[in-house]
């Protein structure tokens, strides 16, 4: 039986990567699948003109430490 893209798990490390780097635009949590809390983190940091931005890097990294699932409840690897 083969395990289809949305079930597999996903790498742990490229989401810290992700969240560090492009964490205030919520590319991690596109990564996911956390759609929602992606989508805030984006409208917040383009519509203060980037002030937001500093708030979201931060939950973002908080994220990237606390996370282990991904949206469908998968375990990271």
């Amino acid at each position: 039986m083969t395990e289809n893209s949305a079930s597999a798990p996903k790498s742990k490390t490229l989401f810290i990567v992700l969240a560090i780097l492009f964490g205030h635009l919520g590319i991690h949590n596109f990564f996911i699948g956390n759609t929602k809390r992606a989508v805030i983190q984006l409208l917040v940091s383009l519509l203060t003109c980037g002030i937001g931005a500093i708030p979201m890097w931060i939950w973002a990294i908080v994220e990237a430490f606390t996370v282990t699932k991904d949206a469908q409840g998968v375990q990271f690897n």
